[in-house]
């Protein structure tokens, strides 16, 4: 019923992309579901209803008078980036608001996907070769040294770095909105002590991964999946990225960027779920009782590598069906559950965990950095940029 008034209070225009449409479905889903299970006082209910209807608004690109309200309503909205109402009559000390948290860790977040991808991209190059590789005929490699072995020998070895441009622009938008999103999250839901709850820690990532799928995971990884998919073929036709951009919209569409929008909101919402619980829980778990308490960098690389093998155990297979269907061959499934069911009748079960075992050493890793480089750099930010 909420959800059904706020539709009806913006009334979104008919020309918008699906792309937006299927971000708000899944945003603002997240947050009745947040509401809904989380206990509230009639202030906070207010507070997170007059922040959703903004927020429905601005992703429309409505301003303010063109609203369907009347002087009265407009009167009593209440904007949802001003200090939190419970947390002034508790008596509690606001927490910084969650625009300068989040920009925060947007910058944060931007740098630091820049550093990590240039890190572990050949694994990443490996464990997407391995899933695209069919049983049978086609079958090309016999395991991780193989595709490294006959990768080094036909392309030298940056052949293991084919791809990476796709990725670097692809990466600092996708950590600074996940980070972004995280931050800004998080400062809305925290109790009046500044700490988030189980449920809160979850849902938090979950909306932090949603976003970034939406805004940066889904063009950039299936333009990095067909650059690689393009590389197997004998006579490769990207001459770089923006040509390879080029001739995929030619092509498909502008929806030939979106391929897997589901299967990768599915991945990217467990798998930050999954990430940022572990780790908030972890460090929580170090800190006891002292909240102020710093967790050393080394450690926070460990609670960083202990959360992503975490994520890769839980949504590999999703992560599978996600790369076939943004493969050059997607146009062979239906949709994201019949790709799922030809894998399964065709490869077996197993061909869920393809890729594992790369996947399972570049999360660690890829993990374990971003968490130590991003809290490096808002403790830096912290320190010299109050608020």
């Amino acid at each position: 019923m909420d959800f059904l008034i706020y539709l009806n209070l913006v009334q979104a225009p008919c020309s918008l992309k699906f792309v937006v449409d299927e971000f708000l479905n899944c945003f603002f889903f997240f947050f009745f579901f947040y509401k809904h299970i989380t206990p509230m006082t009639t202030e906070k209910i207010m507070y997170y209803n007059s922040l959703i209807a903004f927020l429905f608004s601005e992703f429309h690109g409505f301003a303010r008078s063109e609203l369907d309200m009347d002087r009265h309503r407009l009167s009593t909205f209440m904007s949802p980036f001003q200090a939190r109402p419970w947390m002034i009559s508790s008596g509690a000390a606001a927490a910084p608001s969650g625009g300068s948290k989040g920009l925060k860790g947007i910058i944060a977040g931007g740098i630091t996907g820049g550093i990590e991808i240039c890190i572990t991209y050949p694994t990443e190059y490996v464990k997407t070769q391995l899933q695209l590789d069919e049983k049978g005929a086609n079958k090309r490699y016999n395991g991780i040294a193989d595709c490294v072995k006959k990768t080094v020998q036909q392309r030298g070895f940056f052949g293991l770095y084919r791809g990476l441009s796709v990725l670097i622009y692809g990466s600092i938008p996708k950590s600074a909105t996940r980070f972004g999103a995280f931050e800004f999250l998080r400062s809305n839901f925290v109790d009046s002590q500044g700490q988030l709850s189980g449920s809160g820690k979850l849902l938090c990532g979950m909306g932090a991964g949603v976003c970034e799928a939406i805004i940066a995971v889904t063009p950039m990884e299936t333009i990095k999946v067909k650059f690689i998919n393009d590389q197997r073929s004998p006579n490769p036709k990207f001459k770089g990225f923006a040509h390879g951009v080029r001739e995929i919209i030619k092509t498909e569409g502008i929806s030939g960027i979106y391929k897997g929008l589901s299967a990768t909101i599915m991945k990217q919402g467990s798998n930050q779920a999954i990430r940022f619980f572990v780790m908030e829980s972890l460090k929580d778990l170090y800190k006891g009782g002292d909240h102020k308490k710093p967790v050393p960098k080394l450690l926070v690389g460990l609670f960083g590598a202990i959360a992503g093998a975490a994520s890769v155990f839980g949504n590999t297979p999703l992560d599978v069906v996600k790369t076939r269907m943004q493969g050059l061959e997607a146009a062979k499934y239906k949709n994201t559950a019949d790709c799922a069911m030809q894998i399964f009748k065709n490869e077996g079960l197993a061909a869920f965990y393809k890729g594992t075992v790369p996947r399972l050493g570049r999360v660690c890793l890829d993990v374990a950095i971003t968490f130590m480089i991003y809290d490096s750099f808002m403790e830096i930010f912290n320190s010299i940029w109050k608020g």
